[in-house]
């Protein structure tokens, strides 16, 4: 099979699926190895991105790809979606989205212990906007859910993967939620909590 071959094959599979889709899959439908199919995912990001005429391009996202409108022509996208457009994220659920990108996996507990404020509200939104999810549930009295970001935060935020993301400065809080819950449970990966209140997170 020829590279044009590969390319008209990944760029139907990238249309048909409308969302991210992993490195290990795209191999599997076109039957190569990582190092070929992402040579060949690189040079058609190259080929989307240098022609002036084509509005899309792939973006690659979380160790998978997903086909994109060019940044560009968001000013014209926006219109076709306007009408069903909900608000946009308040300034609570922007900082209860950091807290989760930089601590994940986290439970609602934690949050509200950094935040100081009850969560739930911008818990929901978030999950709503599809830009965190439950990811299992902690090990401790009342099984809390925890949570992390998702594909959909990665892509709306413009990271290829948890490496992009911004480095901070963290404070650590120095509380023990796991005492809290129960005093005779020890100390476990989700009461390691820090971050900085003083930074701007945008």
């Amino acid at each position: 099979m020829d590279l044009k071959k590969y390319e008209k094959i990944i760029e139907g599979l990238l249309f048909a699926a409308g969302e991210r889709v992993s490195i290990e899959k795209i191999c599997e439908v076109i039957g190569t190895d990582k190092k070929t199919a992402k040579l060949i995912l690189n040079n058609m990001i190259v080929s989307y991105n240098n022609n002036p005429s084509r509005g899309i391009t792939i973006r690659e996202i979380n160790k998978g790809y997903q086909m994109c409108s060019k940044p560009e022509l968001y000013q014209y996208i926006k219109i076709l979606f306007e009408p069903r457009q909900k608000s946009g994220l308040s300034q609570a659920a922007l900082e209860t989205l950091a807290i989760i990108a930089f601590n994940r996996p986290i439970t609602k507990a934690r949050i509200e212990k950094i935040r100081g404020v009850n969560s739930d509200s911008s818990i929901a939104k978030l999950l709503e906007k599809k830009l965190i999810r439950e990811c299992g549930k902690l090990d401790a009295p009342g099984k809390p859910f925890l949570y992390e970001t998702t594909e959909e935060f990665f892509r709306c935020f413009g990271f290829k993967s948890d490496s992009d993301l911004p480095i901070f400065e963290f404070n650590e809080i120095k509380t023990d939620i796991d005492e809290e819950i129960n005093p005779d449970t020890q100390r476990n990966n989700d009461t390691d909590i820090q971050i900085n209140t003083d930074s701007d997170v945008k």
